[in-house]
């Protein structure tokens, strides 16, 4: 289930002995890794995977995150409509519109929003606090754009020792005292401590003034942050949800989550913890759910939705929302460690071949999908037809071939739009090399 990076940094340093790849995994899937009950079958994984690529190094860029207040306050989140929208260039785009209401007389109240710090990225600290991979920041409140200032705060899970000690961050940031803390870029990518020997956890912060105004307040919000991934994942697009939770009301009285995709086609997986009591919707464009039981490497069970999403909006809507949990999308190719496939033959997945090669990972279950068919060789040579074809797959390309068509057929994310055609600008460089068969092996 979901948890904090900040939780996980006790087992890193053992973990590291065995795979650095690991040590990152480790610190980036802290939706999935906190236990190390099954280590020895990660390693082995990992050092496989190392064998067929060497493009699949994780990196963690920044989670989105929603705004929160920075004191105490009697203000409320009356609505909210939350907007991600997923786009090929390795951004994700977020959209906010709240509705807040005072009920108590006019007041100021800094706000502000928090974003964790890169890991593995090669981006160099900010200390002006600026984040490396947060776009187009922009807060409008009542029609007026606001202005903001930005800091280096500890990660409000993950206080050091003695503001924890001392009860701060209960409510506003902790900003780091540059005179005790250096950033140790070698050994960490944290910042450490001398006198009293300890690492800390740190985020980007943004600060802002806002005015409220008695009664109802509107606050439109919006960037754009690049999408994380790493071992097992071509993507990772993280949100904390928990923070809106610290607002009056605790809740969100009328909460909408709405993805999209723009000018693509995505297939991934979200947790339904965080979303309880309600399906997830495709209400424009095309695409597809189904929701599927999966376990955790601690053996625990939960469920997910999994979605294809081609130019369409994914929504899920819920009244007095409230939750204790934050939401992950994640590329299903995750599914390949997550969920049991029993007897039918393992997927294949667009983005997986895209990024690194696990999509030999279902060439053993040729015969499921061609029964009795194939020498090795044979095997080989659809695996790569496959490759070169998925990116036209991915985009609902009709296969006159009979071979194709059956085994894209009964893949569950295919569909099929035989209105589509192909253009010069269709394909990223990368699905080029797919195409051509030149992708790095």
């Amino acid at each position: 289930m979901l948890t904090k990076r900040n939780e996980l940094f006790a087992e890193m340093d053992i973990i590291s002995y065995f795979c650095p790849q690991l040590l990152y995994y480790t610190h980036l899937n802290y939706m999935r890794m906190k236990y190390l009950q099954k280590i020895k079958m990660m390693v082995a994984f990992l050092i496989l995977g190392a064998s067929v690529a060497q493009a699949n190094d994780a990196v963690f860029f920044v989670n989105g995150s929603h705004l929160q207040p920075l004191q105490e306050t009697d203000i409320a989140i009356k609505s909210e409509v939350l907007t991600i929208t997923l786009k090929d260039d390795g951004f994700a785009y977020v959209e906010v519109d709240y509705q807040f209401m005072n009920n108590g007389e006019a007041k100021d109240v800094t706000m502000g929003f928090e974003a964790s710090s890169p890991y593995n990225s090669g981006d160099e600290v900010k200390l002006n606090g600026a984040h490396p991979n947060i776009n187009n920041f922009s807060v409008v409140m009542n029609g007026k754009a606001l202005s903001y200032r930005n800091g280096l705060v500890f990660s409000s899970n993950d206080l050091p020792e003695e503001e924890a000690k001392a009860g701060k961050g209960k409510f506003g940031f902790v900003p780091i005292d540059f005179s005790k803390w250096k950033y140790d870029e070698e050994n960490s990518e944290r910042f450490y401590n001398a006198k009293t020997d300890e690492y800390a956890n740190f985020s980007y912060a943004y600060y802002f003034d806002a005015h409220f105004n008695k009664g109802l307040n509107t606050v439109k919000h919006t960037y754009a942050y690049r999408m994380s991934f790493g071992v097992g994942k071509a993507f990772e697009v993280p949100y904390w949800l928990l923070p809106a939770m610290r607002w009056a009301n605790h809740q969100i009285d009328d909460f909408t989550l709405r993805i999209k995709t723009d000018k693509c086609t995505k297939h991934f997986i979200i947790e339904n913890t965080p979303f309880k009591g309600a399906p997830f919707r495709v209400t424009q464009g095309k695409g597809k759910t189904r929701e599927l039981a999966v376990k955790d490497f601690d053996d625990s069970s939960y469920k997910v939705t999994e979605v294809v999403l081609r130019n369409g909006t994914l929504e899920w809507h819920r009244n007095n929302f409230r939750t204790d949990s934050d939401m992950e999308i994640l590329s299903a190719d995750q599914l390949d460690y997550l969920y049991d496939w029993g007897n039918a033959p393992v997927p294949v997945y667009h983005d997986s071949g895209v990024n690194y090669m696990t999509w030999m990972s279902w060439v053993g279950d040729f015969d499921k999908y061609f029964p009795g068919e194939g020498s090795e060789q044979k095997i080989k040579q659809f695996a790569a037809r496959v490759q070169r074809n998925l990116p036209y797959a991915h985009r609902g390309y009709v296969f006159k071939d009979a071979k194709l068509r059956k085994f894209f057929e009964s893949q569950w994310w295919y569909m099929p739009d035989p209105t589509w055609k192909p253009s010069a600008d269709t394909f990223s460089k990368t699905e080029q090399d797919m195409i051509n068969g030149t992708i790095d092996q």
